[in-house]
């Protein structure tokens, strides 16, 4: 596994091992961050990995010049190799390592900084009062369908409109049920992966 584009590019990740980890292949990760670099949503993103493994979507934007980024995997040996992968790019001073369950770290999130504002400029400090850009969502594909919807319930809370959100599922799952004020603007399909970007709703 290892960085494809940016400042970083060729750089070989740590990966974590073992059967729960499912890395984004190369061909998946070029055409998605050709689609999100299309939106404008990568150059100086806060960004925010959700069952991150080896961390190698955010680390990805990152090297593609997202200013910063927040990890999240309840496995200590994916944050142990998330850690590896910032130092060994340089970055270690611009990530945030969170080894704790998704919905905890959330609702978290939510409970200390309320409905976050964004600050001015992307990348400024105090990542807890400002809202992501661009999330990352990669559950393992046996997560049930509700708590899937749960969690895109409390990333609605910490986004604003122009964040996108990427929500990556087996082919044989269902598109995600949104809950009320998100929406899938566009989905795309690669080989078993089906990738969902995912906004707020736009008012009527």
């Amino acid at each position: 596994m290892r960085i494809i584009a940016g400042a970083h590019k060729g750089c070989r990740l740590v990966t974590p091992g073992g059967a729960n980890t499912r890395p984004t292949s190369d061909r998946v990760k070029e055409s998605l961050f050709s689609m999100l670099e299309g939106y404008g949503v990568v150059r100086a993103a806060n960004v925010l990995d959700l069952f991150a493994g080896s961390g190698g979507l955010g680390l990805e934007a990152m090297s593609r010049g997202a200013a910063e980024s927040d990890f999240v995997d309840s496995a200590s040996a994916s944050a142990r190799a998330i850690a590896a992968n910032a130092q060994k790019m340089g970055i270690a001073h611009s990530v945030r390592i969170h080894t704790v369950d998704v919905v905890t770290f959330l609702a978290g999130l939510r409970g200390r900084a309320g409905v976050p504002e964004r600050t001015e400029g992307r990348g400024q400090p105090g990542a807890r009062d400002r809202v992501f850009d661009l999330v990352f969502m990669d559950p393992p594909y046996p997560l049930g369908e509700d708590a899937v919807t749960q969690i895109l319930g409390l990333l609605a809370g910490v986004i604003d409109k122009e964040s996108i959100i990427v929500v990556e599922r087996s082919t044989r799952s269902p598109e995600p049920t949104m809950p009320a004020g998100l929406e899938v603007f566009r989905s795309k399909t690669f080989g078993e992966t089906a990738v969902h970007f995912v906004q707020l709703e736009e008012a009527s």
